[in-house]
């Protein structure tokens, strides 16, 4: 059965795949590696821009290495899970000084570089050096347990450990990365989570989802996410051409990005709220004009929902309470990362305003 798998899934694979990725194929480890950890918790129609974009403006590690760090959030702005950015960052220059510029070759030391987990390891190992180490992610999940009509959960350790043993038996060791990147494609356009083209299996004699039944109840997950909601208010506090930010610094969403004056509260504020005017006047020492509040963003995070507002307002001087923000013109802000919501805030306020 298990060989039967692996024969039928590097056929069609041969046959029949046609998704096309400008990675797929490559050999170089520090393409293979930057593509992967842009595709970490990301679907592969929104990595594909960054991917390019990232290939263009570092072709090679070193020259990723010694960009400034700024200028590559920026270009990270948008695709959130901003670690794997820190991480992108700390690698690069790991390997670009310590490593000459060299990628590790053998799976271990790969698994020991920053941001780098099992998956990442054994698909950078498979495809860039056709080591025998199977790669193990929702698409593999998916297949291997409706296949296989498992429904020990996927999300905990007894799960995760059988079935990347069942992955390992089915690898092809003859061709670690192209039987690895079939599964992937398999689950992505056959096996797919929502309507699989059950009907277009190749595997479906076999699947044991398929004959009992099971399809939409495997594969099964036993934790429930519970998301966490927040509420953030941002003061966008002009002086003269100028506009006070920040850059996150502490272990939170967005670190290393930059933000406009904030403030959090736990309960959503209403629209001339007093503890929103209060704030204002005990920032600034005296009543100020508030010019306009903007309508409520929302963003949604894997285990987080943000929503809140911005405000804008006219001021003469620092206020001494926000000494630590620094003064930025607005027709720089450009340069500077942002999170999603407030890049997306200064997108819309350029086109109507011609501010930046």
């Amino acid at each position: 059965m298990k060989a039967d798998f692996t024969q039928k899934l590097l056929k069609w694979n041969q046959l029949f795949n046609t998704r096309a990725m400008p990675w797929k194929g490559e050999k170089d480890p520090y393409r293979i590696w930057l593509s992967e950890i842009i595709l970490q918790q990301t679907r592969v129609e929104q990595g594909l821009g960054y991917y390019e974009k990232f290939i263009k403006a570092f072709p090679t590690i070193h020259k990723l290495a010694r960009a400034p760090t700024e200028k590559v959030f920026k270009l990270w702005e948008g695709l959130g899970y901003y670690t794997r950015c820190k991480n992108l960052i700390a690698t690069a220059a790991f390997i670009s000084k310590e490593k000459k510029g060299i990628f590790p070759t053998d799976y271990e030391t790969i698994l020991s570089l920053k941001g780098v987990g099992p998956y990442t390891a054994a698909a950078i190992a498979s495809f860039a050096f056709n080591l025998p180490h199977a790669v193990v992610d929702g698409n593999v999940f998916r297949v291997l347990s409706r296949y296989f009509g498992v429904n020990t959960p996927i999300d905990n350790p007894s799960g995760k450990k059988l079935y990347t043993l069942l992955a390992h038996q089915l690898l092809d060791h003859e061709q670690p990365g192209i039987y690895n990147q079939a599964i992937m494609d398999f689950g992505a356009v056959i096996c797919k989570p929502q309507q699989p083209l059950c009907v277009h299996c190749p595997q479906k004699n076999d699947c044991q989802a398929f004959k009992h039944l099971l399809v939409k109840q495997l594969p099964v997950k036993s934790k429930l996410l519970i998301k966490k909601q927040r509420w953030l208010y941002y003061f966008i506090i002009y002086i003269q051409d100028g506009v006070l930010v920040r850059k996150r610094t502490t272990k939170d969403i967005w670190e290393n990005l930059y933000e406009f004056v904030l403030f959090e509260t736990d309960e959503p504020l209403e629209p001339g709220d007093k503890i929103l005017r209060s704030l204002v006047n005990k920032l600034f020492g005296r009543p100020v004009r508030i010019k306009n509040i903007s309508a409520a963003f929302r963003q949604q995070l894997t285990h987080q929902t943000i929503a809140g507002q911005f405000i804008e307002l006219e001021a003469s001087l620092v206020p001494p309470a926000l000494q630590g923000y620094e003064l930025v013109k607005t027709t720089a802000l450009k340069k500077y990362p942002f999170p999603k919501s407030i890049a997306a805030w200064l997108q819309q306020q350029s086109k109507p305003l011609q501010l930046f």
